[in-house]
């Protein structure tokens, strides 16, 4: 029963980690948006897809650029912080989510700077330079590895043999059935 916990989180949790990183990394965009005067027309989070939004009229479109991936790993930081300061238990939980935020984000920028894809091609059309990108990624992507660092016994990897708390594996694939619900419903392509 414990390997069977341990597939249920390690199985459930990461894709969590995704689709929660693409959720604060949108909602990043559409604050900034907001607060920049700017319009959201669309945001899609499907989860089958690379998520994005869709800003029209953008006054501000280095700042929105740049607040999905800023937000993006500094929610979960702060999040991560509140599960430790108020001492909930699953912190570790949080820790992996920061963790994976900070890795995803800054792989996304950094990388897509050389092929100028998505945000990356969008923050270099709009004045940054590569190396900032870069130096982004250089910052976040060691900090996620960081995070994650002795994180292995949690999940059940090591001398440990697969041993993880039940409660965060069935609580792990109830937040990931929750998040995909939300998905689906407010993603047009549901509705479409």
């Amino acid at each position: 029963m414990q390997r069977i916990n341990q597939l249920i989180l390690i199985g459930t949790f990461v894709p969590f980690c995704w689709l929660a990183f693409m959720l604060l990394h949108e909602l990043g965009h559409i604050a900034a948006a907001v607060v920049s005067g700017g319009s959201v027309r669309q945001v899609v989070l499907y989860p089958l897809t690379f998520s994005r939004t869709d800003v029209e009229p953008n006054p501000h479109p280095l700042l929105v650029v740049w607040a999905g991936p800023i937000v993006g790993t500094l929610l979960p930081l702060l999040i991560w912080w509140g599960f430790r300061r108020f001492q909930v238990p699953g912190d570790y939980l949080a820790r992996f989510l920061a963790g994976f935020c900070l890795v995803a984000n800054g792989a996304y920028i950094a990388i897509g700077s050389f092929d100028r894809v998505g945000d990356a091609g969008d923050m270099l059309k709009h004045g940054s330079l590569p190396w900032q990108l870069w130096l982004f990624g250089l910052v976040t992507i060691p900090l996620g590895f960081l995070a994650w660092h002795g994180q292995g016994v949690k999940f059940g990897v090591g001398q440990t043999d697969g041993r993880v708390d039940a409660r965060a594996a069935y609580g792990s694939l109830g937040l990931l059935l929750v998040m995909l619900l939300l998905m689906f419903l407010i993603s047009p392509r549901f509705w479409s």
